[in-house]
């Protein structure tokens, strides 16, 4: 605030300076033209408190050349408010709505001076300075009353029709335009899929009790086939080329409705996020990835390699627990514990249940030095039973690389085991150069071993890079670049023998393009291809173009 301003307006610093008071914040409100919940008006109401002094605004010096006229009004009044972080903000622009806001609030409490007649009473001149300003701004005043009595009757509309008044309803629908095609595969059958048209419908449910916590509650249902079944059945007999948003196989992807997520997240303290997951838990959902442009399966990469490192994908569909601990702005450090599998926590079976199953342990520091610089170190050991499909990567990398208990004769992972323990690390990290770009990639090495059985042990490696670029073309659109190399087992030990790995080295490219149509349409051309399929140069390379439409409310 300016005094030029207290010459334009003709009313003293000390008057003028009660603009800034909690009533300005509901005149700013009510200059919106929506109308806000009626849990979050309820909430900031209650937040917004009179001050008895003028030392309890952080924001307000001594030597501020407006301090007496505030003190005056505080301490003598008692008409100043201040925002519900304990500040003034006594040098932001105002509007004359919010100006016969604050005059309102004072007339209020000089009228509730006069009623009870305390020895504190306005004075004649205060009493006229105040007459003045309020036939100056009797039109803005008579206004006020207008909107705020609008904004009455249409929160007491909200409340007679609204949901809930603790839970949002969100949703998000898929409709995907895919074709897998490519030369001959080993055994001499081309990949010559079929055009396929398909769907994924998500509804979640997020419910806040205490505004800092939050239930959610998902229902899925879709018919997005895996596309890595046999070249044979018509699929192209490589977990390279699934999509990031498929549902799982012809079988299960029937478009049935279900429950495949539930969670509670909660702040432990101001530093620490801890959220509890029933059902569906997922690492890449409760800490940092380092791949922000790619990261979702509806408008993130159109792969399942390309959206975030495998590591993350070790708690698929588990119960467990996520703790995330922020010292400082900087540094981030994340642990977590899960049992892996849908339903195997709740399984109380041998070999199932929270503690006697697969399971993973997770953790990760994540570093950011600047504010365009992220960098993590993640370590994961996971646990899985032989009695279910070994999957080590989470349905990405090689058939191989996921589950070398399928070629016993070569690795003997399968022959009398009861289960496979891998350690695995990664180094993720992301750079943004300026606003519009983003440079990220993730390294990622694994160790599995047998539990029982004849001994035997494997190496694999995996790396990725990617580039997003906002705005392109239009603004609101982002261009993204992946390239890597999946999943590969290297080599690794049978009873005390070597064993050569994977013969080549497979690698992922994958252009894309989001198209914003509309705030709640984002449209997505793009074209996978994978060089040598399963590390394997007498394959040939496979395309996959794709076109998905994500619908988001």
């Amino acid at each position: 605030m300016t005094k030029q301003l207290w010459n334009v307006l003709k009313v003293s610093p000390a008057i003028a300076a009660t603009l800034l008071s909690a009533n300005s914040v509901l005149a700013n409100e009510v200059s919106q033209e929506q109308a806000t919940s009626v849990a979050s008006l309820s909430q900031e109401a209650n937040s917004i408190g009179q001050v008895t002094s003028v030392s309890q605004f952080s924001d307000v010096q001594p030597t501020d050349w407006a301090f007496q006229a505030l003190q005056s009004l505080v301490e003598r009044y008692g008409c100043i408010a201040g925002y519900p972080n304990g500040t003034y903000r006594g040098n932001r622009a105002m509007t004359r709505y919010e100006f016969a806001a604050g005059l309102n609030a004072c007339l209020d409490r000089v009228n509730e001076l006069i009623a009870t007649a305390t020895a504190d009473m306005a004075t004649k001149e205060d009493l006229a300075t105040l007459q003045r300003l309020q036939e100056e701004f009797s039109a803005e005043l008579a206004t006020l009353r207008g909107r705020v009595d609008a904004l009455e009757a249409r929160t007491s509309e909200l409340e007679a029709n609204q949901f809930s008044t603790t839970t949002k309803l969100k949703g998000e629908a898929i409709f995907s335009v895919s074709q897998a095609f490519g030369g001959n595969q080993v055994g001499g059958l081309d990949v010559d899929t079929n055009t396929t048209f398909s769907d994924r419908v998500r509804l979640t449910l997020e419910s806040s009790f205490t505004g800092k916590d939050m239930l959610q509650t998902r229902l899925n249902a879709g018919n997005i086939v895996q596309n890595n079944s046999s070249v044979a059945t018509g699929g192209t007999g490589t977990n390279m080329t699934r999509l990031g948003y498929d549902v799982g196989t012809v079988a299960a992807a029937d478009n049935s409705v279900s429950i495949d997520k539930v969670n509670y997240a909660f702040n432990l303290s101001d530093k620490i996020r801890v959220k509890i997951d029933a059902v569906g838990g997922e690492l890449n959902e409760n800490v940092n990835v380092f791949n922000p442009d790619f990261r979702s399966s509806g408008s993130g990469a159109l792969s399942r390699y390309g959206r975030f490192s495998p590591i993350y994908r070790l708690a698929k569909d588990g119960a467990g627990i996520t703790v995330n601990v922020s010292p400082s702005d900087k540094l981030t450090l994340s642990a977590a514990y899960y049992a892996t599998g849908r339903d195997d926590a709740a399984d109380p079976s041998a070999g199932e249940g929270l503690f006697d199953g697969s399971n993973t342990i997770f953790g990760q520091i994540a570093f950011k030095p600047s504010k365009s610089f992220n960098v993590g170190l993640a370590y994961a050991r996971s646990y899985q039973t032989t009695g279910e499909t070994l999957n080590l990567f989470g349905g990405t990398g090689s058939n191989f690389a996921n589950n070398p208990g399928s070629a016993a004769a070569v690795t003997a992972f399968g022959t009398a085991a009861t289960g496979v323990e891998s350690n695995n690390y990664g180094l993720q990290l992301s750079f943004n150069p300026n606003k519009k770009i983003t440079l990220g990639g993730w390294l990622g090495y694994t160790n599995a071993n047998t539990v029982g059985g004849t001994a035997a042990s494997g190496d694999f490696f995996y790396w990725a890079a990617t580039l997003g670029v906002k705005d392109f073309g239009r603004e609101g659109n982002t261009l993204g670049l992946i390239f890597g190399q999946p999943p590969k087992f290297t080599g690794g030990e049978l009873a005390g023998t070597n064993v050569a790995g994977e013969p080549d080295t497979s690698y992922h490219i994958e252009g894309l393009y989001k198209m914003k149509i509309s705030d709640n349409i984002l449209l997505t051309p793009g074209l996978l291809v994978i060089l040598n399929p399963n590390h394997n140069d007498a394959n040939s390379t496979i395309y996959v173009g794709t076109l998905r439409t994500t619908f988001s409310f």
